[in-house]
């Protein structure tokens, strides 16, 4: 994985409106020669313009900001340009905050309290196309299962053959396809099939719809 990141520089977008938080962010991310510092923003409206501009490959956004949010920005960078990885780092951890930013496809989510390791472990795993959430996180998910909605997903839960819940685990973990199918010794077009029959089973659009069925049912640890 690393030898596939030192082949090119990717560039990097802070969003931020605490210069305290960008900073330290910087101090560290900038002595990783496979990253390029390219700007930093300080409210919603400001990483958009910047992000259609910059075309980062990576945008560290906050939540809470003057004018419009993290939020919103996230979900606007995402229609625009699919392709940019977004990690949120923020200080909430409550779990219908997190499911909207799931739905909004975003890569990442970790918590202003993570080591510098663990914002480097998450920038590397989303850079090659997996996702990253803070334990912290999965645990807040991992508690989200609301009354209402429990025995429909038990149901649902129940209908799922053991490959296919292997498969689950091993997508809510940030796998690719091609790991997954290393994992379980199966072909990546086998593991393609199978994901295609989990969402159809789970009535979910996407792999983010796939990661909070897991997490939600406690089949991520």
């Amino acid at each position: 994985m690393a030898n596939m990141m030192s082949n090119k520089q990717h560039k990097i977008l802070f969003v931020d409106d605490h210069q305290l938080i960008i900073d330290g962010l910087k101090g560290f991310i900038s002595q990783i020669p496979s990253y390029q510092i390219i700007g930093e923003a300080h409210d919603g409206n400001e990483a958009i313009r910047l992000a259609k501009i910059l075309e980062p490959d990576l945008i560290f956004m906050d939540i809470e900001m003057p004018g419009m949010s993290g939020i919103q920005a996230s979900q606007e960078i995402k229609k625009e340009r699919p392709e940019t990885k977004i990690i949120i780092v923020s200080m909430h951890q409550e779990k219908e905050l997190i499911k909207k930013l799931i739905s909004f496809q975003i890569d990442g989510y970790l918590l202003k309290t993570s080591s510098q390791q663990e914002v480097l472990e998450a920038a590397e795993k989303v850079l090659n196309g997996e996702k990253c959430f803070s334990d912290d996180v999965k645990q807040s998910l991992n508690n989200s299962v609301q009354a209402s909605d429990e025995n429909n997903e038990l149901v649902q839960l129940s209908g799922l053959t053991e490959r296919e819940i292997e498969i689950l685990k091993c997508l809510a973990e940030g796998k690719t396809n091609k790991e997954v199918g290393e994992t379980l010794f199966i072909s990546h077009r086998t593991v393609d099939t199978h994901r295609t029959n989990l969402m159809k089973k789970l009535k979910v659009n996407n792999v983010a719809g796939l990661i909070r069925f897991a997490f939600k049912n406690g089949l991520v640890d």
